[in-house]
């Protein structure tokens, strides 16, 4: 058994979707997660410097805490790629791509689905290629849309306004339009926004979040590999941001729940 924590980290809070879902179902494991609020948004930054972003978190996580595992809960940084990230080490890394494109697959009866993330991560073409490598059918027709702006309402705690359900309205049409089934939030804040997004596109449209996904397929890897924590008292977490420490406790407990207490100040180099 492996007591090792496991490593999460995202451009703010929406990787606290995944950090739920993961204590969760796995209470024991010990986590680290880091939020990368001096920063955010990702979507808007090139590739290239968030790749950058993500290199130097990872390196925190692996050299600092040790961590037995690497989990990207930011589509953004995940379409950048992983390769690299944990250098010599061998440490696994699992991103939140292909859990909830096979969630999403699973979901569409009509075949007709769609995708919503950051303007990086639809650019990049990431979900693009994991839905047309895992449909086997090659049935799927897809629907992609940038929604600039949502990650900025989230983290300001605005999740329930008129102003972000007319922004909405505006960057969903082409979702509406293509009359899809089935829609993957493809960015880990859009879940925070899921009753806006559900009125806008229907309530008929399933909205997939790759969240509970990603901890099942996380909970198989630490099995597979015997990384399992085996201890039966509660996990110890530990939060980490590169922004206002306070504004991160405080939305982080209305977010995620009181798991979010005491937070560390990191400053990237």
């Amino acid at each position: 058994m492996d007591r090792r924590p496991i490593g999460i980290f995202d451009s703010g809070f929406g990787g606290l979707t995944v950090a739920r879902a993961i204590i969760d179902l796995l209470p024991a494991e010990d986590l680290v997660y880091v939020g990368d609020t001096g920063r955010y948004p990702y979507g808007p930054r090139p590739l290239d410097e968030v790749r950058r972003f993500a290199r130097q978190i990872t390196a925190k996580l692996v050299d600092e805490h040790d961590v037995k595992l690497v989990v990207v809960a930011c589509n953004t940084a995940a379409a950048a790629g992983l390769d690299g990230l944990t250098g010599p080490s061998d440490t696994p890394v699992l991103s939140v791509i292909e859990p909830g494109v096979r969630a999403l697959l699973r979901a569409t009866a009509a075949g007709r689905v769609g995708v919503i993330g950051t303007v990086g991560t639809i650019s990049s073409g990431a979900y693009q290629r994991a839905i047309t490598g895992l449909d086997r059918s090659g049935r799927v027709e897809l629907a992609c849309a940038a929604c600039p702006g949502f990650v900025e309402f989230v983290e300001r705690g605005e999740i329930d306004s008129d102003q972000v359900y007319v922004l909405a309205e505006r960057l969903l049409a082409p979702i509406r339009e293509a009359k899809v089934d089935s829609l993957l939030l493809g960015c880990t804040h859009y879940p925070f926004l899921a009753r806006t997004i559900s009125d806008v596109v229907g309530r008929d449209v399933v909205l997939v979040s790759s969240a509970d996904e990603t901890a099942f397929e996380l909970r198989s890897l630490l099995t597979d590999r015997e990384l399992q924590n085996g201890s039966e008292s509660p996990g110890s977490h530990t939060w980490i941001s590169s922004g206002d420490i306070e504004t991160f406790r405080t939305l982080g407990r209305r977010l995620l729940g009181p798991e979010v207490d005491t937070v560390q100040r990191w400053e990237p180099g």
